[in-house]
C-alpha cells in the first residue's frame, strides 16, 4: 500500500491535470507492451504496435531501447516523466526537460535501474550525459509517440476527458474531500491519509507541496507515483477504457438511436457531466422519460452514470463521444 499523508496546506493544493501527460502515457504504455494484462482494453493497440514493429527495424529498435529503460519491474527512472507546469502538457516541452536532466541525477537513477536488474540501453553513455546518447533518447521518444501513440491519441484524450468530467463535478460539488473520495476503490481517503492500492509498502509525506492528480489511459488497475519522494508529488491513476466504433453522422445517429436518445447523448457530451434533470431540461423531455432513455444509453456503453447521494450524474463515455464524431 501507498499512504499519502496530507497537511492542511496540501488539501488546499490538490490539483487535477487538464490533459493527459504524453510522457507518462509513453512510460505506462511501455509497461503494457511487456504484459498481456488488459487484453480487451489494450489488445487492439498491442496488435497495431506488433504490426509496425514487424514491418520496420526502426520501430523495433525504438521499442526495444525504451523498454530497457522501463522494464517490467518495480522501478523505472523518474527523469523520464518530468513535471509539466502551468498545464503545458506538450510532448516537445516534456522531451526538452528529459534531456535537460542533470548528469548527477542521470547517474543516480540509471544506477538504481541497473541495481534492480535492468539493462538500460546506452546505459553508460546516457549516465554520463553524452550528447549523442541524449539526442538518441529524444529521437526515440519522438518516434515512439509518432508511431505508437499518435494513432490512438484521440482515444486517450476522450477517455481522460470523461474522467476529468467526473472529478471536476465532484470537486465543484463537494470540494477536495469529494474529489479524493471519487478515487475509490483504487484509493481510500481517510483524513489525513489517502491509502492507495500499490505493489509495495510506502509512505509519501506531501509536507505542503500538494498533489497533482493525472488521469492516464495506459495506466492499468492501480495508481503509480514517482520513486523519489523529494520530487514534486504526483499520482497517476487509470481511467475507464472503452472500445471505439466508427463515427456516425447526426442523421444516421438519430436513425440509429431515435431522436430522444440522440438528443440526450448530444447533451450529455455537451454538458460534460450532468444530472438527469439537467439533461431532461436541455433535451426538452420529462425527467422520467430522460431517466428511461439514459438507462438504455448506459446499457449500450454510450454514457456512464455515477450515483452521488440522491442524484445521478451522467457523462458520455469515449464510445459515446466517438459515435458523435467527437475526436
Amino acid at each position: 500500500m501507498l499512504r499519502v499523508h496530507f497537511t492542511g496546506s496540501d488539501l488546499a493544493n490538490v490539483r487535477l491535470a487538464r490533459r493527459p501527460d504524453p510522457l507518462w502515457e509513453i512510460v505506462c504504455s511501455l509497461c503494457r507492451l511487456q504484459t498481456r494484462e488488459g487484453a480487451l482494453a489494450f489488445g487492439p493497440w498491442r496488435r497495431m504496435v506488433g504490426g509496425r514493429v514487424r514491418q520496420g527495424r526502426a520501430a523495433r529498435d525504438v521499442a526495444s531501447a525504451l523498454s530497457s529503460l522501463v522494464p517490467r519491474a518495480a522501478y523505472f527512472p523518474d527523469f523520464l516523466t518530468p513535471p509539466l507546469e502551468g498545464g503545458t502538457h506538450g510532448l516537445r516541452t516534456g522531451i526538452d526537460r528529459v534531456l535537460a536532466t542533470p548528469r548527477r541525477r542521470l547517474r543516480r537513477e540509471l544506477s538504481l535501474l541497473s541495481a534492480t536488474g535492468g539493462r538500460p540501453w546506452a546505459g553508460a553513455e546516457l549516465a554520463r550525459g553524452e550528447v549523442t546518447a541524449l539526442a538518441a533518447l529524444g529521437a526515440n521518444l519522438r518516434t515512439y509517440h509518432r508511431e505508437f501513440m499518435a494513432p490512438v491519441w484521440n482515444r486517450v484524450d476522450a477517455a481522460t476527458a470523461t474522467d476529468r468530467a467526473w472529478r471536476t463535478r465532484a470537486l465543484a460539488d463537494g470540494g477536495t474531500r469529494a474529489l479524493l473520495d471519487s478515487l475509490r476503490p483504487m484509493a481510500v481517503w481517510e483524513p489525513p491519509v489517502l491509502t492507495v492500492d500499490y505493489p509495495v509498502e510506502r509512505d509519501l509525506f506531501l509536507e505542503g507541496r500538494g498533489l497533482l492528480l493525472v488521469p492516464s489511459y495506459f495506466c492499468w488497475r492501480r495508481p503509480i507515483t514517482l520513486a523519489d519522494s523529494d520530487l514534486r508529488p504526483v499520482l497517476i491513476y487509470p481511467v475507464d477504457k472503452a472500445p471505439s466504433p466508427p463515427a456516425a453522422s447526426p442523421t444516421s445517429l438519430t436513425r440509429l438511436l431515435g431522436p430522444t436518445r440522440a438528443a440526450l447523448l448530444h447533451e450529455t457530451a455537451a454538458l460534460t457531466c450532468a444530472t438527469t434533470s439537467e439533461l431532461a431540461g436541455a433535451a426538452g423531455v420529462s425527467v422520467p422519460s430522460a431517466s428511461q432513455q439514459l438507462a438504455v444509453l448506459r446499457e449500450g456503453g454510450l454514457i456512464a452514470s455515477h450515483r452521488d447521494g440522491k442524484r445521478v450524474l451522467h457523462a458520455a463515455t469515449p464510445l459515446g463521444r466517438r459515435l458523435l464524431g467527437d475526436g
